[in-house]
């Protein structure tokens, strides 16, 4: 009983033979009673016809008993009977030995009157019913359950064939899904389940198909990445050793010039172990968060601070929009400044002199809302779903020559995740672009 296939295959039997046997007993009950009504009536009018004839050529009950018995209407009727005269004395059977009138009438069955020439001549009061004793009933019936007997186990066959294909159809699906799911765990992430339905085995079949393409999404992601963090820690890892052997060999001056080129790819080598510790912490959920309430005013003011000088430099004006009575909000505000820094140091990377970068803080009945946005060239539509990703890097070799570590947007989503919130990206091309965070359960 390991196989589901032969369990569906037992349950649709088991179903089938439930209702053929309840349709079998209902219609032989059914077609007992009809049949018998239908011969009871006809025989009774036939019976009630030919006593009214005698009873009228005869001007009277005198020697039915015989006629009766002649006619053999007890055995044509098919249940016992009593003839009674006008004043309720039994003519037919004898009387003797049978109980007065009125606990014969208690005992019988239908009382139907017996009219000559509109008055009523007598009474035929019937007895059980004895369908089964007339032979030619007796073998109807043989015949009719002998028939049903064939077609129930025609109907059985026809049952456990139809299950048997009905299961395999069903579990087709869990088979393939078996199948895919054993091919991965194997490492082979391009198996995909056909999808035949739209029903509750579909949408697990495209579930399937969803988990198996995230899982090569990943896969690919990790490969990138690893190639990314390799390719990042080359180039300063190369000018360090560079230099270092320079000076070994007094190829170059111990100046300050030297100095400071080793110390900033030192420095830019820390960033990127310390952004891959964030983003390692966060993945374990294990980055922790110090909530205490703050300032959104506070807050925006001195993000701007940090970046005033970097945005006069390329003479970018730096702008912040409040909302009137803006709460304090729960959240770790280092953290959140690193979020935000994160953004201002991807807008003024790509913000063009002269331009403007405007941060915004607003709330609503169940959230708080903060924007960065720029007037840079904007992202186009093929890079947004990607912006978020660790090392994307829509125009590869700019972003690596300006020093982008390429993980910025992936830590600040990590972090306001971290933090029950949302973090989305808008923009057209030539028209900037907008980041959102939405904060809830903050206030």
């Amino acid at each position: 009983m390991r196989s589901i296939t032969l369990k569906l295959v037992l349950a649709f039997l088991a179903v089938s033979l439930v209702g053929i046997a309840w349709m079998a007993v209902s219609a032989g009950q059914i077609t007992e009673r009809v049949f018998g009504s239908y011969l009871d009536a006809h025989n009774q009018g036939a019976l009630i016809n030919r006593l009214s004839d005698y009873y009228t050529i005869n001007d009277g009950w005198g020697g039915v008993e015989a006629f009766i018995i002649s006619q053999s209407f007890v055995n044509e009727f098919g249940r016992g009977f009593v003839l009674t005269g006008e004043k309720g004395s039994i003519i037919f059977p004898d009387s003797r030995g049978f109980p007065e009138d009125q606990r014969l009438r208690q005992k019988m069955g239908d009382e139907v009157p017996i009219f000559v020439d509109g008055q009523a001549v007598g009474t035929i009061i019937t007895g059980s019913n004895r369908l089964f004793e007339r032979p030619f009933v007796a073998e109807i019936f043989n015949r009719f359950y002998r028939n049903m007997l064939i077609g129930a186990l025609g109907a059985i066959v026809v049952s456990l064939l139809l299950g048997l294909f009905l299961a395999r159809t069903l579990t087709r699906t869990l088979r393939e899904l078996k199948a895919a799911t054993r091919a991965v765990a194997k490492g082979d992430l391009t198996q995909r389940v056909t999808i035949r339905s739209h029903d509750e085995l579909g949408d697990l079949a495209l579930s399937v198909n969803k988990m198996t393409a995230d899982l090569e999404h990943s896969r690919d992601l990790r490969r990138k990445m690893i190639a990314d963090i390799a390719h990042d820690l080359r180039t300063p890892l190369s000018v360090i050793l560079g230099h270092a052997e320079a000076l070994n060999e007094g190829a170059l001056p111990p100046n300050s010039d030297t100095f400071y080129i080793i110390h900033d790819e030192a420095q830019r080598l820390n960033r990127l172990v310390e952004d891959l510790r964030t983003l390692s912490l966060s993945d374990a959920g294990e980055l922790p968060l110090s909530r205490t309430f703050v300032s959104l005013e506070e807050l925006l003011e001195r993000v701007v601070a940090a970046y005033t000088p970097r945005a006069r430099q390329k003479n970018i004006a730096l702008q912040v929009h409040l909302a009137p009575s803006l709460p304090e909000v729960s959240i770790d505000q280092d953290r959140m400044i690193q979020v935000l820094g994160n953004l201002l140091d991807n807008a003024l990377r790509y913000t063009p002199v002269d331009g403007s970068i405007t941060l915004s803080a607003g709330c609503s009945s169940d959230h708080v809302e903060l924007c960065v946005q720029d007037s840079g060239p904007g992202i186009p539509a093929e890079d947004l779903p990607f912006v978020f990703d660790r090392f994307y890097r829509g125009d590869k070799s700019r972003r690596r020559g300006e020093g982008g570590s390429g993980l910025g947007l992936a830590i600040a989503k990590s972090i306001v995740e971290l933090h029950g919130g949302v973090i989305r990206v808008e923009s057209e091309p030539g028209k900037g672009v907008v980041f959102i965070i939405e904060l809830l359960d903050v206030c």
